[in-house]
Protein backbone atom coordinates (compact mmCIF):
# COMPACT_ATOMS: atom_id res chain seq x y z
CA UNK A 1 0.00 0.00 0.00
CA UNK A 2 1.41 3.61 -1.10
CA UNK A 3 1.66 6.01 1.80
CA UNK A 4 0.00 9.67 2.02
CA UNK A 5 4.15 10.72 2.30
CA UNK A 6 4.87 9.02 -0.85
CA UNK A 7 1.71 10.24 -2.92
CA UNK A 8 2.90 13.49 -1.52
CA UNK A 9 6.70 13.06 -2.46
CA UNK A 10 5.56 12.21 -5.71
CA UNK A 11 2.96 15.28 -6.47
CA UNK A 12 5.66 17.51 -5.06
CA UNK A 13 8.12 16.35 -7.78
CA UNK A 14 5.85 16.36 -10.33
CA UNK A 15 5.01 19.76 -9.80
CA UNK A 16 8.31 21.18 -9.55
CA UNK A 17 8.87 19.10 -12.93
CA UNK A 18 6.11 20.71 -14.75
CA UNK A 19 7.18 24.00 -13.38
CA UNK A 20 10.60 23.66 -14.16
CA UNK A 21 9.65 22.70 -17.78
CA UNK A 22 7.56 25.57 -18.00
CA UNK A 23 9.85 28.11 -17.31
CA UNK A 24 12.84 26.50 -19.55
CA UNK A 25 9.75 26.85 -22.70
CA UNK A 26 9.22 30.54 -21.37
CA UNK A 27 12.81 31.47 -21.52
CA UNK A 28 13.36 29.64 -25.14
CA UNK A 29 10.09 31.59 -26.39
CA UNK A 30 12.45 34.96 -26.42
CA UNK A 31 12.58 35.62 -29.97
CA UNK A 32 14.82 38.07 -31.29
CA UNK A 33 15.06 39.04 -34.55
CA UNK A 34 12.66 36.47 -35.83
CA UNK A 35 14.89 33.69 -34.29
CA UNK A 36 14.17 31.88 -30.97
CA UNK A 37 17.09 32.44 -28.26
CA UNK A 38 17.18 29.10 -26.70
CA UNK A 39 19.19 29.05 -23.24
CA UNK A 40 20.71 25.76 -23.89
CA UNK A 41 22.92 28.00 -26.60
CA UNK A 42 25.96 30.20 -26.32
CA UNK A 43 25.94 33.66 -27.09
CA UNK A 44 27.21 33.11 -30.83
CA UNK A 45 24.87 30.33 -31.58
CA UNK A 46 22.36 32.35 -30.58
CA UNK A 47 22.86 35.46 -32.03
CA UNK A 48 24.22 34.30 -35.37
CA UNK A 49 20.30 33.65 -35.60
CA UNK A 50 19.17 37.05 -35.15
CA UNK A 51 18.55 39.05 -38.25
CA UNK A 52 18.69 42.28 -36.10
CA UNK A 53 22.17 41.63 -35.33
CA UNK A 54 24.07 40.56 -38.69
CA UNK A 55 26.34 43.69 -38.07
CA UNK A 56 27.00 42.53 -34.48
CA UNK A 57 28.11 39.45 -35.41
CA UNK A 58 30.31 40.58 -38.41
CA UNK A 59 32.21 43.08 -35.88
CA UNK A 60 32.41 40.07 -33.62
CA UNK A 61 34.09 37.96 -36.27
CA UNK A 62 36.18 41.18 -37.85
CA UNK A 63 37.41 41.65 -34.31
CA UNK A 64 38.28 37.65 -33.27
CA UNK A 65 36.05 37.63 -30.25
CA UNK A 66 34.01 34.59 -30.96
CA UNK A 67 35.92 31.85 -29.32
CA UNK A 68 35.93 34.33 -26.46
CA UNK A 69 32.15 34.72 -26.86
CA UNK A 70 31.99 31.16 -26.91
CA UNK A 71 33.22 30.26 -24.02
CA UNK A 72 32.24 29.84 -20.65
CA UNK A 73 31.68 33.11 -19.36
CA UNK A 74 29.32 33.73 -17.76
CA UNK A 75 28.87 36.95 -20.10
CA UNK A 76 26.21 39.97 -19.95
CA UNK A 77 26.66 41.16 -23.76
CA UNK A 78 24.56 44.80 -24.11
CA UNK A 79 23.22 44.10 -28.08
CA UNK A 80 22.83 46.79 -30.70
CA UNK A 81 21.22 45.84 -33.49
CA UNK A 82 21.81 46.53 -37.12
CA UNK A 83 19.64 50.04 -36.97
CA UNK A 84 21.99 51.13 -33.90
CA UNK A 85 24.73 50.50 -36.32
CA UNK A 86 22.99 52.18 -39.01
CA UNK A 87 22.25 55.39 -36.97
CA UNK A 88 26.13 55.95 -36.46
CA UNK A 89 28.04 58.48 -39.25
CA UNK A 90 28.21 57.38 -42.44
CA UNK A 91 31.04 54.79 -43.22
CA UNK A 92 31.74 54.07 -39.50
CA UNK A 93 31.19 50.52 -39.78
CA UNK A 94 32.97 49.95 -42.67
CA UNK A 95 35.84 51.81 -41.47
CA UNK A 96 36.04 49.59 -38.36
CA UNK A 97 35.64 46.36 -40.26
CA UNK A 98 39.09 46.95 -42.09
CA UNK A 99 41.62 44.39 -40.71
CA UNK A 100 43.98 47.77 -39.62
CA UNK A 101 41.19 48.95 -37.15
CA UNK A 102 40.68 45.48 -35.57
CA UNK A 103 41.84 47.30 -32.20
CA UNK A 104 39.66 50.10 -31.97
CA UNK A 105 36.75 47.65 -33.26
CA UNK A 106 37.62 45.01 -30.17
CA UNK A 107 37.38 47.85 -27.36
CA UNK A 108 34.14 49.09 -28.90
CA UNK A 109 32.77 45.62 -29.13
CA UNK A 110 34.52 44.36 -25.06
CA UNK A 111 32.80 47.97 -23.99
CA UNK A 112 29.25 46.23 -24.51
CA UNK A 113 30.30 43.13 -22.31
CA UNK A 114 30.47 42.86 -18.71
CA UNK A 115 32.09 39.81 -17.01
CA UNK A 116 29.23 38.11 -15.28
CA UNK A 117 25.59 37.08 -15.60
CA UNK A 118 23.59 40.37 -15.00
CA UNK A 119 19.70 40.11 -15.77
CA UNK A 120 17.46 42.89 -15.77
CA UNK A 121 16.30 41.99 -11.78
CA UNK A 122 20.09 42.36 -10.61
CA UNK A 123 20.91 45.33 -12.81
CA UNK A 124 17.64 46.78 -10.66
CA UNK A 125 18.93 46.44 -7.73
CA UNK A 126 22.46 47.70 -8.50
CA UNK A 127 20.21 50.57 -10.03
CA UNK A 128 18.35 50.76 -6.53
CA UNK A 129 20.85 50.48 -4.31
CA UNK A 130 23.20 52.96 -5.92
CA UNK A 131 19.84 55.42 -5.27
CA UNK A 132 19.23 56.05 -9.00
CA UNK A 133 22.18 54.66 -10.85
CA UNK A 134 25.05 52.44 -11.30
CA UNK A 135 28.21 51.77 -12.12
CA UNK A 136 29.28 49.09 -14.28
CA UNK A 137 32.81 47.83 -15.54
CA UNK A 138 33.06 46.50 -18.76
CA UNK A 139 35.23 44.34 -20.31
CA UNK A 140 37.55 46.82 -21.84
CA UNK A 141 38.04 48.44 -19.17
CA UNK A 142 35.12 51.54 -19.84
CA UNK A 143 32.55 52.41 -17.53
CA UNK A 144 28.70 52.39 -17.89
CA UNK A 145 26.10 53.94 -15.74
CA UNK A 146 22.97 52.53 -15.99
CA UNK A 147 19.57 53.59 -14.86
CA UNK A 148 16.31 53.21 -14.76
CA UNK A 149 13.59 54.54 -16.67
CA UNK A 150 10.03 53.56 -16.48
CA UNK A 151 10.54 49.88 -17.01
CA UNK A 152 12.87 49.82 -18.64
CA UNK A 153 17.19 49.83 -18.17
CA UNK A 154 19.17 52.85 -19.90
CA UNK A 155 22.57 52.55 -20.04
CA UNK A 156 24.60 55.85 -20.50
CA UNK A 157 28.40 55.97 -22.06
CA UNK A 158 31.38 57.34 -21.46
CA UNK A 159 30.65 59.94 -24.21
CA UNK A 160 27.18 60.45 -22.97
CA UNK A 161 25.35 58.39 -25.72
CA UNK A 162 22.74 56.46 -24.43
CA UNK A 163 21.14 53.54 -25.27
CA UNK A 164 17.79 51.94 -23.89
CA UNK A 165 17.43 48.10 -23.37
CA UNK A 166 14.87 47.01 -26.06
CA UNK A 167 14.83 43.59 -24.67
CA UNK A 168 16.02 42.17 -21.46
CA UNK A 169 17.07 38.76 -20.03
CA UNK A 170 18.11 37.32 -23.39
CA UNK A 171 19.36 34.21 -21.02
CA UNK A 172 22.34 31.96 -22.79
CA UNK A 173 24.08 28.83 -21.51
CA UNK A 174 27.11 31.37 -21.04
CA UNK A 175 25.47 34.04 -19.63
CA UNK A 176 22.76 37.10 -21.02
CA UNK A 177 22.18 39.36 -24.06
CA UNK A 178 20.23 42.45 -23.58
CA UNK A 179 19.29 43.81 -26.72
CA UNK A 180 20.18 47.61 -27.30
CA UNK A 181 19.34 50.52 -29.54
CA UNK A 182 22.24 52.23 -30.16
CA UNK A 183 25.85 51.72 -29.95
CA UNK A 184 28.02 52.72 -27.05
CA UNK A 185 31.24 54.22 -27.20
CA UNK A 186 34.12 54.04 -24.62
CA UNK A 187 36.52 57.48 -23.99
Amino acid sequence: MISIQTVRKVASFSLVAVMSAASVAAMADVMVGGAPMLPSKDIIDNAVNSKDHTTLVAAVKAAGLVDTLKGPGPFTVFAPTNAAFDALPAGTVDTLLKPENKGMLTTILTYHVVAGKWDAAALGKMIKEGKGQAMVKTVSGGMLTAKSSGKKIMLTDEKGGTATVTIADVYQSNGVIHVIDKVLLPK
